[in-house]
């Protein structure tokens, strides 16, 4: 008999592993049933995926619970049921804060159980009282995750290939609710990977906490590091491009940072968080590097390939932050230059290091202001190396349609937003777009002709040859389809 089917909606917060995550659980409650719903009015689950990254994180959950609340007693009256679960980081972090604050909430698991999600669905539909399962399974979830059968992700898909963090930086909590690090299996990937391009995905970006500290094992017997699992994927059929994020200094070696000019796959944009330029600022956070050390890392990558693009985060009025240390921030993202950045005031997460510094904490007013200089210097760098992007072309995978008719929306090698009119059968697809406009957060464009294209590969070349210094270097159609007209 066939099962029944059900609406199942889970609302994702935070990082590009949670946006995974919430895949995997989808396909996980699938065979029980349930079918993925645009909202949570009516649907028989609700899943939110939090994330205890962001300030106030806890609290946004609540306020969101107790919506949810309302629309289970809604349910009720009907004689339906809405089963309510909160899963993720602030699931790890509170879990049974969670069932006292809100008791109607069926469900509260950790990011490394949500392999288990039938048997806890099975107790919650028997009523054994409120499920809370934020263990540390022996058992990885990736050996147990559905392989053939999964959802196709589209165009552009996200594979995790390493999970938790042993760094512990004062200020995070991800040690504390991801785990040790842990990296999966090369042949897993592999087999994950080549499955997804089958079901039309071109492009990939490798996820993890620190992905670039991966430590999987090989095919061979060995232990293989990022570098050499991209080597690998790139040798997968119809793969167009791999990405991966996010990364750490400290784990930036050689091997990686040589596959980025041997790789053409390879995209030509690193997220490198650094936090903060100062020293002084760096040794509070636990970062065991220096300002120093991180400009030398951006020199080996832009030398292995030359006009790579670099974004970051950064936190300010990290407690004892002085005017000083402030500045050396300033002055590292003057010398460096990105093409995008993420930053942060300083917020206290409870049970980290950082949270118990009473000593030098700035007022939120002081803080505010040197938020907004950051972000200002960013924002400039940013307008900038978006404008040394008009007149190129460059290889854009539309994986989405726009809001205007006839508009389609992709990211080009930067991992900029590129808009330009087109058919939908390019969609899925990566083609030269020649950039006519830009804006501090978007492009525009056109879709290249074969025939434009033919008449451009000189000048072309020369600019990948001898790229200016942080520009487009990338920005010739190679790896795309020639588009008739």
């Amino acid at each position: 008999m066939a099962t029944s089917r059900k609406k199942l909606f889970i609302k994702t917060y935070g990082c590009q592993m949670n946006v995974y995550d919430s895949g995997r659980m989808a396909d996980v409650l699938a065979p029980l049933g349930y079918e993925p719903a645009e909202e949570a009015e009516g649907a028989d689950m609700v899943i939110l995926n939090t994330c205890h990254i962001r300030e106030k994180a806890s609290e946004k959950v609540y306020s969101e619970l107790g919506r949810l609340r309302l629309q289970q007693q809604d349910k009720a009256v009907r004689g339906e049921r809405m089963i309510i679960a909160v899963a993720g980081c602030v699931a790890q972090a509170e879990g049974a804060e969670i069932m006292a604050r809100a008791p109607h909430v069926d469900m509260v698991f950790g990011p490394q159980t949500y392999h288990q999600l039938p048997e806890m669905v099975t107790r919650a539909v028997r009523g054994a009282g409120g499920v809370i399962n934020t263990d540390f399974p022996v058992e990885s979830k990736f050996d147990l995750l559905p392989g053939e059968g999964a959802t196709p992700q589209g165009p552009s898909a996200f594979v995790s290939v390493q999970e938790g963090c042993d760094k512990f930086c004062t200020f995070c909590v991800v040690p504390y609710t991801r785990g040790a690090e842990y990296s999966r299996s090369a042949t897993q990937i592999l087999e994950e990977t080549r499955r997804m391009v089958a079901n039309g995905t071109v492009e990939i970006t490798l996820l993890g906490q620190n992905v670039n500290a991966y430590h999987g094992e090989g095919p061979d017997g060995g232990t293989w590091g990022l570098g050499r699992l991209i080597r690998a994927l790139a040798e997968t059929d119809g793969l167009a491009r791999i990405r991966y994020t996010t990364s750490h200094p400290r784990d930036m070696d050689d091997d990686l940072i040589r596959a980025h000019g041997e790789v053409p796959q390879l995209m030509p944009f690193v997220h490198l968080p650094v936090q903060s330029g100062s020293d002084r600022i760096l040794a509070a956070m636990n970062r065991k590097h220096t300002a120093d050390d991180y400009r030398r890392i951006v020199d080996k990558l832009r030398a292995a390939r030359p006009g790579l693009a670099l974004s970051s985060d950064f936190i300010v009025g990290f407690p004892g932050e002085t005017a000083e240390d402030f500045a050396a921030t300033l002055r590292l993202i003057t010398d460096v230059t990105y093409a995008s950045a993420y930053s942060f005031k300083y917020s206290a997460r409870p049970g980290t290091p950082a949270a118990t510094m009473a000593e030098g904490r700035l007022t939120e007013e002081d803080k505010s202001a040197r938020l907004e200089a950051v972000q200002n210097l960013l924002a400039e760098q940013q307008r900038a190396f978006n404008g040394l992007s008009l007149g190129t072309v460059q290889p854009v995978l539309f994986d989405r349609r726009g809001k205007l008719p006839g508009q389609l929306l992709g990211r080009g090698p930067f991992m900029q937003a590129v808009h330009a009119h087109a058919p939908d059968r390019l969609l899925g697809q990566v083609v030269p777009v020649r950039i006519t406009a830009a804006s501090a957060s978007s492009l525009g464009g056109e879709v290249v002709t074969a025939e434009t294209v033919h008449g451009r590969e000189s000048a072309l070349s020369a600019i990948a040859a001898d790229p200016p210094p942080h520009s487009p270097a990338h920005s010739h159609p190679t790896g795309t389809q020639e588009v008739t007209a």
